[in-house]
């Protein structure tokens, strides 16, 4: 481990982004289905065509931000190697029955229903209207504390999400991402069942968590429609993330310059097996453009991009906020 990774930390999961295809769908299946709350609409500052769709708790706390790119005239993407291919959000303890009937009754594609590591943990694979494949977890405990309910969420707040759990990367061999990991990024291997590697970061717990799977059978994926784009991870400040890109050059990784996304900073850069990797910082968070109230109830753009709002908004597909 370098010399600065001994005095810093990830403290867990930042975000979460993915592809979707129709923009309406995917907000119908969020809010009305997984009870989360649409904290931030604006569009994809690289792609101002495209929106970008931020999805968390109340405030869109780090470690509860799932987002979507909608691309509605892509194609499927390919679930495999060199991506991340589950995204499990944590629930309350004795909630899974509840969220079996809630996808029943909402015809959610269902797969598998389980438990892991020595039947510590139970989980519910289920997918999205674009087949993104996702998974409610139930482990008795690590309930993130800097979890703030949405009250106007569909779903009660005994039994609503409490953020991520992990996200799963299939990969063609997980050695050289493991040793990223560990050696550089400060994770500790605290599991392992089968060919699932469990890693965690910083304080540990539900958001912490980062499953390797050794999966040299799969196709290697393809990011379109129904797959992850990339997982950020999440650093306290500005310093602590300079220093991290600076590390991870170190370690072989070709990471970008740092960029302004205006509700955080990021710094970008492909782990050995091909996922893509993003360092983000907490702050600024989502209120820097609009009150708590108000989060995700209009488009929001960066300075940069007002002189274009007309044009953005002409292009960008209808919807109706719910």
């Amino acid at each position: 481990m370098s010399s600065t990774s001994s005095e810093k930390q990830i403290l867990g999961l930042h975000h979460v982004t993915a592809i979707a295809g129709d923009p309406q769908s995917n907000i119908e299946f969020y809010t009305r289905v997984l009870g989360l709350r649409l904290v931030k609409l604006t569009v994809n500052y690289d792609d101002p065509d495209t929106y970008h769709l931020y999805y968390g708790d109340k405030l869109g706390h780090p470690g509860s931000i799932l987002t979507f790119f909608p691309w509605p005239n892509a194609p499927r993407g390919i679930r495999g190697t060199g991506q991340a291919t589950t995204v499990s959000f944590l629930i309350p303890e004795n909630s899974m029955q509840y969220w079996k009937d809630r996808l029943k009754e909402n015809y959610v594609k269902v797969e598998e229903q389980g438990k892991r590591f020595k039947n510590e943990e139970e989980f519910l694979t289920f997918y999205d209207n674009d087949d993104l494949k996702l998974e409610l977890v139930s482990t008795g405990s690590n309930t993130r504390s800097a979890f703030t309910p949405w009250e106007k969420s569909p779903v009660p707040e005994q039994w609503a999400i409490r953020g991520f759990h992990s996200v799963s990367l299939s990969e063609e061999g997980y050695e050289r991402t493991a040793s990223l990991l560990t050696d550089t990024m400060g994770f500790r291997l605290v599991d392992q069942e089968g060919e699932r590697f469990r890693y965690e970061t910083g304080p540990g717990g539900a958001s912490s968590y980062v499953d390797l799977l050794c999966q040299p059978e799969l196709l290697r994926g393809e990011v379109l429609v129904g797959t992850v784009h990339h997982l950020a991870w999440r650093t306290p400040s500005d310093e602590e993330q300079k220093a991290w890109r600076e590390d991870v050059i170190k370690a072989g990784c070709n990471a970008t310059p740092v960029i302004d996304r205006r509700y955080f900073h990021s710094v970008y850069y492909r782990e050995p097996g091909g996922v893509l990797f993003e360092i983000a910082t907490d702050p600024p968070g989502f209120t820097v453009d609009e009150p708590e109230e108000k989060l995700g109830s209009s488009l929001r753009l960066p300075p940069w991009l007002e002189s274009s709002r007309k044009q953005i908004e002409n292009a960008l597909p209808k919807i109706e906020l719910t």
